[in-house]
């Protein structure tokens, strides 16, 4: 049967990224209390999707999500604002939410997919930006690193 309209696509270089997580090793971003997997990076539309690994008792700053986020707790417990997460839970953060710390009750495990970028302060101000450049950043840097050994 013919379709009513051309559905090829227009960009040939179209195609699916896959990460195998299994395969990955975690990367510090805290030492001996935060964890993470760079799953994929988007420079077309600044998301970016991310497998975080948290030791019970890690306490996340505050920070402004400047576009919105999705959380979904793969294992242990996050307390987040007035509530815990548990394993299975899905958390939606709109565009603009602004919340405290969020700490890890338990060794935690959770993917985070952002469609931008997050801003962390504290009482005195701006103390740091994550985006898709910081992430790409930190995965260009381990594969010149396990290029040169």
């Amino acid at each position: 049967m013919a379709l009513p309209q051309d559905i090829s696509p227009v960009n040939s270089e179209l195609m699916d990224t896959l990460a195998r997580s299994s395969d990955m090793d975690w990367i510090e971003t805290v030492p001996g209390e935060a964890y993470v997997k760079i799953l994929w990076v988007a420079p077309e539309s600044g998301r970016w999707a991310v497998l975080l690994k948290w030791k019970k008792g890690y306490v996340a700053p505050p920070h402004k999500h400047l576009s919105a986020a999705h959380a979904f707790i793969l294992s242990g417990k996050l307390q987040v604002r007035d509530g815990t997460l548990v394993p299975g839970d899905y958390l939606y953060e709109p565009n603009g939410m602004v919340h405290g710390a969020t700490t890890a009750l338990e060794d935690t495990e959770y993917l985070f997919i952002c469609d931008g970028p997050v801003l962390f302060f504290d009482e005195d101000g701006f103390t740091g930006y994550k985006g898709w450049e910081e992430l790409e950043r930190v995965r260009q840097g381990l594969a010149q690193k396990a290029a040169a050994e």
